[in-house]
């Protein structure tokens, strides 16, 4: 796990600058051809692997579980679920994003021991938080839209894992082509409680994908941004 720096002891030299920002951001782009040779270095994947355990999420209850496959076998099994498409095989790390199919009372109860483990506290300190909670997601009317919450919350993790690939010049894909419910079948994930959301295959890209050298498609800034 990579050492906790609170904000606050963040300094200018250490923040990272405007220009590599959007370079990145200019430079990523919805890879359709993996190079299957290239894999990504363990280091650089430890780095990404804790960029989604950092994702924030409403209240703080990771209502997901990300599954890394690189295994070409369970790959090329899940690949015909997913449209056929080669990204599935030939990406370095295939990570299928899934969310929690019960969030209640037990898991609103594991999130506070872990609270009071990292902070040093009690859970009964916590009381009034589970309260809170409780009243959000198991007895009053969001437990009906509990679980379209938790697939919301699973975009957030999506988005920030492919915002810390570009930083790292690791290629990304967001995927939604494929059927869940096979997925879900092949993964073993209804016995985890868990079922499958988004997949974003990454590594790096193939010499030969012509996606790669085209200008990047947006709507103006003043489109789309709008000081009210």
């Amino acid at each position: 796990m990579l050492p906790f720096c609170p904000i606050n002891l963040m300094t200018t030299s250490q923040a990272i600058d405007t220009t590599t920002l959007l370079s990145a951001l200019h430079w990523r782009y919805a890879t359709k051809v993996f190079d299957p040779a290239k894999k990504i270095p363990a280091d650089i994947w430890k780095t990404l692997e804790e960029t989604l355990v950092l994702t924030p999420s409403s209240c703080g209850l990771q209502p997901w579980t990300f599954l890394v496959i690189t295994d070409d076998a369970l790959k090329a099994r899940l690949r015909p679920h997913a449209w056929d498409q080669a990204q599935v095989t030939d990406c370095s790390h295939f990570v299928v994003m899934a969310a929690e199919l019960d969030v209640d009372e037990r898991y609103i109860d594991k999130h506070l021991r872990r609270i009071a483990e990292v902070r040093g506290t009690t859970v009964d300190s916590l009381k009034s938080y589970r309260e809170m909670m409780m009243g959000l997601f198991v007895t009053g009317p969001g437990s009906r839209t509990v679980n379209e919450w938790a697939a919301h919350q699973v975009y957030i993790a999506l988005g920030n894992f492919m915002t810390a690939a570009a930083l790292l010049h690791v290629d990304t894909c967001p995927m939604e082509g494929f059927a869940p419910e096979e997925f879900d079948k092949i993964l073993g994930l209804k016995a985890k409680n868990l079922r499958s959301i988004v997949c974003c295959p990454a590594g790096y890209r193939s010499d030969s994908d012509k996606y790669a050298k085209q200008p990047k498609v947006r709507f103006k800034t003043e489109n789309v941004v709008e000081y009210i």
